[in-house]
């Protein structure tokens, strides 16, 4: 078995996580435990502290006392995900942050969004191999209900990112995106300092 430092390494050089392999293991395995934690974030009431509490033990590191997530919460890996401070993630959000999620100080992200960072491989012989990609959202940025970002994506600080949006491509700082996929709309007048 791999440690998981080593498979962080892996992911964050974006290689491939071989079906079958000691990578893809210890990523189930990891699974597990996330699995466990959302389902004790989500099957009672938590209070504030006790949110923050089980998400540090999901990520394995201490969320700022200024993070407000409302579940229901869910992760499938929990250890490549970085909070930043006064972070607000609204109710129903699903990410999936093998390939590693990090969101930037001050920013909102709306109920229902989604967060994706594995792509499959596109051989049918090799489908069950991923290939991770970063998702970076930058200081005071918001993310609409029901937004969706792909593998790789980086939003820049104070953009917004409109609702039901999917965001296939970078978003630039201080935009308003909206669609699918996701378009400059125009730029916010604002500068997230």
């Amino acid at each position: 078995m791999i440690a998981l430092q080593e498979f962080l390494e892996h992911v964050g050089r974006r290689e491939t996580i071989v079906a079958g392999s000691p990578h893809h293991a210890l990523m189930h395995d990891l699974a597990q435990e996330a699995l466990r934690i959302t389902a004790a974030l989500n099957g009672a009431y938590r209070s504030a502290d006790e949110v923050r509490e089980l998400l540090g033990e999901l990520t394995g590191r201490a969320v700022d006392a200024s993070v407000t997530v409302f579940p229901p919460f869910y992760s499938e890996f929990g250890k490549n995900l970085h909070l930043g401070v006064d972070v607000f993630i609204n109710m129903g959000c699903r990410f999936q942050d093998t390939g590693g999620i990090t969101i930037g100080d001050g920013s909102l992200i709306g109920h229902g969004s989604t967060l994706a960072t594995l792509d499959h491989g596109v051989d049918p012989a090799h489908r069950g191999d991923m290939q991770p990609a970063p998702i970076v959202i930058g200081r005071k940025v918001w993310l609409g209900a029901s937004v969706t970002v792909v593998p790789g994506v980086t939003i820049g600080d104070g953009a917004i990112v409109g609702a039901g949006a999917v965001v296939t491509k970078d978003v630039p700082a201080d935009t308003i995106v909206a669609g699918v996929p996701a378009r400059v709309i125009r730029e916010t007048g604002f500068r997230a300092s």
